[in-house]
């Protein structure tokens, strides 16, 4: 009886866990629109969303930590409901600094939102259970944040306001929802909460200052070629959902539409070709071509003028990064697994992800008010960076582990 109601709950969390994730997406495509509409600068696409990840960089550690004295369902509601109040902020900022503010508001909720899901699946999930669970959530994030921004893009060609009143709503439903359907999974041995030890702990910063307990040669190519992925694939993502709608001229449907289209193309790419080179292939060699071939792609963008090719291309290129980012991941985890410090080398690697995610939002930003193209010109000289240092790993010499990627 018990595991039957364990197992009815899991579900319902992932029930709530699609609602979520879809209505995360629902401004996404209207974004755009809501810079150009306004008369802000383009450069804000940019800004927009990097203090936005600098905010959830910052927070994510404290809810972490936080989480070691509430229940998840407690703090999944107060992060939703915060994401929320954040998202309707954004959609009634008229200004620039307005909009800072309710990014960087969402933002400080997004981080914990996302941390305490993942808290609350290992904790409440069997040995056996665990691994399929964590990738259930995976793919509920990839296919229902592509079918929110298809229904983002839609609510769009309604008005701004239908969009993000749709958001809001949602978003504090499935904080609501995650509360009441939830089990309570605080520790058994949890305190009072200590504030001062609380922020002392929950130090963003803890990642980079411990990496000395690990860090060799190889593994900062390693970690510089994620790093320039994931600015060039930043950069490249702002980039062309603000491209399609101020170059190309194309509304929130569109976007919506082209954006749905790529998150079902990235899952079934990422559900075939990438496990058939973990399975079948040295990864160590494979990441070199994945990457180079990431990098091809966005030099096509950017001499791509019409729009069935440019579409065509970027298409291509999400497909790509699908496949390329498990195989960083398992790349990184197959050398952490020689460590003591497989923990903190994973807490690096995300770190690292983020801090290139945010510098990649700015450039595009602000090289966008110079040239629309010049982004896109900026991410593929970053991806052929990340692929230079995927080379130069792939064929290091005296490597104590050479078969790490196989």
């Amino acid at each position: 009886m018990e595991t039957k109601q364990k197992s009815n709950n899991i579900t319902l969390f992932f029930v709530a866990a699609i609602v979520f994730n879809m209505a995360a997406s629902f401004a996404h495509p209207v974004t755009p629109t809501l810079i150009q509409e306004y008369h802000l600068n383009d450069y804000m696409f940019g800004v927009a969303l990097a203090v936005m990840q600098c905010a959830y960089f910052l927070m994510s550690p404290f809810w972490g930590k936080l989480n070691n004295y509430i229940a998840s369902r407690k703090s999944m509601l107060i992060c939703c409901l915060g994401y929320a109040v954040g998202q309707a902020l954004f959609g009634m900022a008229r200004t620039e600094s307005m909009v800072i503010f309710a990014r960087v508001f969402a933002g400080m909720f997004t981080g914990g939102a996302f941390t305490s899901f993942l808290t609350y699946i290992v904790n409440t999930s069997s040995d056996m259970e665990r691994g399929r669970n964590l990738t259930i959530f995976a793919t509920i994030q990839t296919v229902a944040g592509a079918f929110g921004y298809f229904v983002g893009g839609f609510l769009g060609e309604v008005s701004l306001n239908v969009t993000f009143a749709a958001q809001t709503a949602c978003l504090a439903l499935a904080g609501v929802a995650f509360f009441f359907i939830c089990r309570d999974d605080r520790p058994a041995d949890a305190g009072k909460i200590e504030p001062k030890r609380l922020v002392r702990e929950a130090n963003p910063f803890a990642a980079f200052v411990a990496c000395r307990h690990f860090m060799t040669v190889l593994f900062a190519v390693l970690f510089a070629s994620a790093c320039l992925y994931n600015l060039g694939y930043t950069a490249f993502e702002q980039c062309f959902n603000y491209y399609i709608k101020d170059a190309l001229g194309l509304t929130s449907k569109y976007n919506g539409l082209i954006k749905g289209v790529i998150g079902f193309v990235s899952l079934a790419a990422n559900a075939t070709i990438c496990m058939w080179i973990i399975k079948k292939t040295n990864v160590r060699r494979s990441i070199v071509l994945v990457l180079g071939l990431g990098a091809v792609a966005i030099t096509g963008v950017v001499f791509a003028d019409s729009t069935l090719p440019f579409m065509g291309i970027s298409v291509l290129f999400y497909a790509i990064y699908a496949v390329s980012l498990p195989l960083l991941q398992d790349l990184v985890a197959r050398r952490a697994a020689h460590t003591t410090d497989s923990n903190l080398v994973m807490g690096f690697f995300n770190s690292t992800r983020s801090l290139g995610g945010i510098v990649g939002s700015l450039c595009a930003g602000f090289l966008y008010s110079s040239s629309p193209k010049s982004p896109f010109v900026f991410a593929a000289i970053a991806l052929a960076l990340s692929t230079l240092c995927a080379l130069i790993y792939a064929k290091a010499k005296n490597d104590p582990y050479p078969d790490d990627a196989k």
